[in-house]
């Protein structure tokens, strides 16, 4: 993450000064339990994002098949191809569910009862750093997964299984037509990760009836609010080593601001909002434009009430 160390906020409206060591924080005792169950999820992120960007699609092999459709061997040639492939989809998406469940126990920490969500923040770095490193794999996942073949590939096997045309070649048992439903589902979101967050955090919501809805949101909003204050700071985005930090800092504002905006009756954008998301677009946009495209297409598309009329016109004019 380069060189991120204890950035402190400016004041802002409603929160008192605090930091957040996105870089060097250790669990405490209290925290322990928690950060073991999800850094097991967290560690495997890397071999996720490696194996999606690595993904190569058995194209040529499905359009012989397609064009040969009595040729057997090429049936059978495309087959042999895409089993592989398609179990390589199962693990990233099991992977979503692996991730949802680490969401789930992470929100539970940093919003339970005493203390308010800026307390939790600040006694519990560690676990708001890996709430922040779930962010960034999520925008990162789905940064990558803008890949033609992946829908090509999963459309074959899906036609493949329900025609029943495989009952000369060996059934891919590991993903049955159940599990192709699930997945397909999974895979038809242009943001799937995020999407599986978002139901996350408003299941999550859903479920704590007794907790006040305050306490997710207000955890929410903290962390949109010190990740603008890192980006749009001189004395703080200085420090930062590399353009993977920048685009850490980014991908975690974003990443709040929708599941804010999934959770919250009146969404991020409205006037009423603890998000101040004229000054996050604003900081998004004077990025150069190759690193925020897809963070502000994430935006756009993938939040619930851009399009209220509660919206402030501006805003609407800013993201478009």
């Amino acid at each position: 993450m380069g060189n991120l160390l204890k950035v402190l906020t400016r004041e802002i409206e409603n929160y008192p000064h605090f930091f957040l060591d996105f870089e060097n924080a250790q669990p405490t005792e209290g925290e322990r339990e928690v950060w073991n169950q999800v850094n097991s999820v967290l560690q495997d992120s890397e071999s996720i994002l490696m194996g999606l960007q690595a993904y190569k699609g058995a194209g040529q092999e499905i359009r012989d098949a397609i064009q040969n459709p009595n040729d057997f061997m090429q049936q059978e040639r495309a087959w042999n191809s895409v089993c592989p492939l398609v179990i390589k989809l199962k693990k990233f998406y099991s992977f979503s569910l692996r991730l949802e469940e680490a969401l789930k126990s992470l929100l539970e920490k940093l919003t339970c009862p005493p203390f308010m969500p800026t307390q939790h923040l600040e006694r519990e770095q560690a676990l708001a750093k890996q709430f922040a490193e779930i962010l960034h794999f999520t925008l990162r996942f789905d940064e990558l997964k803008v890949i033609p073949a992946i829908q090509n590939d999963f459309s074959y096997y899906r036609r493949t299984i329900s025609r029943n045309r495989i009952n000369d070649m060996n059934v891919n048992s590991e993903v049955n037509n159940e599990m192709a439903n699930r997945m397909s589902l999974f895979y038809a979101e242009a943001t799937p990760m995020l999407k599986t967050l978002s139901n996350a955090t408003t299941n999550f919501v859903t479920e704590n009836k007794t907790l006040p809805l305050e306490n997710t949101t207000d955890c929410l909003s903290t962390m949109a609010s010190v990740c603008k204050v890192m980006l749009e700071t001189p004395e703080y985005s200085s420090r930062f080593s590399s353009e993977d930090t920048l685009l850490f800092c980014m991908r975690v504002m974003v990443g709040v601001i929708i599941l804010y905006d999934h959770v919250h009756p009146n969404g991020a954008f409205n006037k009423s909002s603890k998000i101040d998301m004229k000054g996050c677009i604003k900081v998004l946009k004077d990025q150069p434009a190759d690193n925020v495209e897809g963070l502000l297409n994430a935006l756009k598309f993938t939040t619930k009430h851009l399009n209220d009329e509660s919206t402030p016109k501006n805003i609407r004019t800013m993201l478009q």
